[in-house]
């Protein structure tokens, strides 16, 4: 039975099959992901609308009945039946959202931009209502009378914040100018990501001979080789997608392609591409422009305090002396790191070193010295064994066991559906998407379907989460192969999904990430990208795709030992990164030179190398320009911080204690955004957290 659920004080309409129902628009079914694989564009504006019209009317019946009875307001009159329409429209957002960064298409992408305009004005209408507003206050203020929870109490303080940094207070004229700042926001966010995604495909070179890749291991070359069959060429397909770059700028012996490739990524979205239709120069300018005035709008100086009001760090100064602080102590090893490549090169005969050369002598150095290629480990991390290692090591942990679902409907069909059990009992589910594939937008990430939600005293809603990377697929019939650092990735990914699917929080707004600042939120995901180097882990994760031999012991040590190779110089760059960030957005409005400049003036500030004046890196980096991190890119080191001395105590304690697992579980990953995450570290930890933990992970050594 399929039932179709309208929040608060609409009808329930049920029926036995979606396909003869009268309404045959899968995103307006209870539960649309379940039909994931039959949602049109067509599907979207309809939807949305829809759900955001009848949302706004029940909105307004819920807060006429709150203020003209404030004495009888209760969260469960309250604030539940505005959680149950948060959930409804997530539900039918999500599945569009989602799509349209692993499937895109022109279609869906005007139908998501018409969509996102939609939702971005209903986001400012609650925000900037002040009726909603009254009763929220109303509500907060009789917290002790009415005997509310830490964690309501919690969500209620975030949400009278949040209805400030929306504008509340602004004249009608400012909200109206706020509200079209939004609406362009969201417009300029989309077309950055679209560019880039488009300029990434729009680039591709054709090698015939395999003897123009000489250097690549065989799987390279045997994913290059499968890139050109999906093309229906002959000989090789190198491509700006991940899998294939990397391959090309850490194993390629020929230097001219090295360049060829680099410059071609490092100028994607930017007017110096092949194909400079897609070129973000103007749009970030405007993004920076539009947040500047967002920011006087609402009465900060610039946007790095506006960003920073709902973070953990205080001010921009602070990031910055913390940043700066990680840089005075990795500097001094960066740049024996560096010279010490710089003096492997000469040996190998290259006198200067190009940015392109980096990667390439970084892996021929890190081989001779430590007898360890990521190549070489790819042969020992099939994608099967490192999920059920990784599953393995949760279980022992949080006490959970995995179940494939193999009937469920999914986007394409590398995709894989898990439920997470504890006690025989489903507590949760996650969509596995591993593989790179032309229209599916780079990187890795998790996102949220659905979160906990206690719905009544019998009934909870099981948090539903996506796990997304870009790995080689599978070619030649052999199992798909991960490089040790791809391990880190599924990790890393794994440990914001387990944040979000494990908790206990009933509320919705604080369930899972729900509500977690944003330099706090990769603390799980961090934490578990240490377990990638310890023995114990690494044997349940690894065998050989031939032999089905675990890792030997003595590769093994060398993968340990080799785990902070030129970390100084990694440190750096991510400080490069989270300056710049801070800087734009601490700024006043800038055009792209005065990007590009301000960029360079970081680099020669903290960089150890300096690239090519053709890089426009600022063109790609998606996570300031058309994701969340504005302003907070940060959160990396910082959370970094909290992850690293969070692990020292399983490291004290032993990796596999199960104790010390139990506490993290209920501590950090139960807890959610139900507390401030500072005093759940702490609660954990036991103290505030100290930076020389992460120092010393990093293998930068103190005086």
């Amino acid at each position: 039975m399929i039932v179709f659920l309208y929040a608060g004080s609409l009808p329930l309409i049920q029926a036995d099959d979606y396909f003869t129902m009268t309404i045959t628009n899968p995103l307006l079914l209870q539960n649309p992901i379940e039909f994931i694989d039959k949602i049109e564009s067509k599907h979207v504006e309809e939807a949305v609308s829809q759900v955001i019209e009848e949302n706004k009317s029940i909105v307004e019946s819920i807060v006429s009945m709150a203020l003209e009875a404030p004495s009888d307001i209760s969260w469960q009159n309250f604030m539940y039946p505005l959680e149950l329409l948060e959930d409804r429209l997530g539900k039918v957002w999500s599945p569009v959202s989602h799509l349209n960064s692993v499937c895109n298409t022109a279609e869906l992408r005007e139908a998501y931009d018409g969509a996102l305009a939609l939702l971005t004005e209903y986001s400012t209408h609650l925000g900037q209502h002040k009726g909603l507003f009254d009763a929220t206050n109303n509500l907060y203020q009789q917290k002790e009378q009415l005997k509310l929870s830490s964690t309501q109490v919690h969500i209620l303080e975030d949400s009278l914040l949040a209805f400030k940094l929306s504008g509340l207070h602004l004249s009608k004229s400012d909200q109206e100018k706020y509200s079209q700042i939004q609406k362009r926001l969201a417009e300029l966010s989309s077309k950055y990501e679209q560019n880039l995604l488009d300029s990434t495909m729009a680039w591709t070179k054709t090698c015939k001979e395999d003897s123009e890749l000489a250097g690549l291991p065989e799987t390279e070359l045997a994913m290059l080789k499968a890139n050109a069959e999906t093309r229906e060429v002959q000989g090789f397909v190198v491509t700006l997608e991940i899998p294939s770059y990397l391959a090309i700028m850490t194993y390629a012996e020929n230097q001219a392609l090295r360049e060829e490739v680099y410059k071609a990524y490092t100028t994607r979205a930017s007017d110096l591409a092949d194909d400079p239709q897609f070129d973000n120069s103007k749009i970030m300018a405007e993004l920076l422009l539009l947040k500047q005035q967002k920011a006087k709008l609402l009465g900060f100086d610039n946007y790095a305090q506006l960003s920073l009001k709902s973070k953990m760090a205080e001010s921009p100064e602070q990031v910055v002396e913390f940043l700066m602080d990680l840089n005075s102590a990795a500097r001094t090893q960066a740049l024996q790191e560096y010279q010490e490549l710089v003096e492997f090169a000469k040996d190998e005969g290259v006198d200067s070193l190009n940015a392109w050369d980096i990667a390439y002598f970084s892996e021929k150095l890190m081989q001779k010295s430590f007898q360890v290629s990521q190549s070489e480990l790819r042969k020992y991390f099939t994608v099967d064994k490192v999920i059920a290692g990784l599953f393995k090591l949760t279980n022992h942990h949080f006490d959970v066991s995995f179940k494939e679902i193999e009937t469920s409907s999914k986007w394409h069909n590398d995709v894989r559906h898990y439920a997470i059990k504890r006690n025989e009992v489903v507590i949760a589910e996650f969509y596995l998407d591993m593989y790179a594939r032309p229209h599916k937008r780079g990187g890795a990430w998790m996102d949220d379907y659905q979160g906990r939600f206690k719905l009544d005293s019998s009934q909870v809603q099981t948090p539903i989460a996506y796990l997304t990377c870009n790995f080689a697929p599978p070619v030649n019939g052999q199992p798909a192969l991960l490089t040790h650092d791809e391990v880190v990735t599924l990790f890393h990914e794994f440990g914001h999904g387990i944040h979000h699917m494990l908790t206990k929080v009933d509320e919705l707004s604080a369930s899972g990430i729900a509500n977690v600042p944003w330099d706090a939120v990769e603390l799980p995901s961090q934490f578990m990208e240490n377990f990638c180097f310890q023995p114990e882990v690494l044997e349940s994760l690894s065998e050989h795709f031939e032999t089905g031999e675990s890792l030997p012991k003595e590769l093994l040590d060398r993968l340990i030992s080799a785990k902070n190779f030129q970390s100084a110089m990694m440190m750096l760059r991510q400080i490069e990164f989270s300056l710049f960030d801070m800087k734009v957005h601490n700024s006043m409005a800038m055009d792209s030179s005065e990007i590009q400049h301000t960029l360079n003036q970081i680099r020669n500030e903290v960089a150890i190398i300096i690239p090519p004046a053709f890089n426009r890196f600022q063109n790609g980096f998606s996570h300031i320009f058309a994701g969340g991190y504005s302003a907070g890119y940060y959160s990396y080191k910082w959370a970094e911080v909290l992850s690293a001395d969070a692990f020292s105590l399983f490291e004290e304690r032993g990796v596999m204690d199960k104790k010390t697992g139990q506490a993290f579980l209920q501590n950090i990953l139960e807890k959610g955004g139900s507390a401030d995450p500072m005093k759940l570290f702490v609660e954990f930890r036991g103290r505030k957290p100290a930076v020389d933990a992460l120092l010393r992970h990093s293998g930068i050594c103190q005086p």
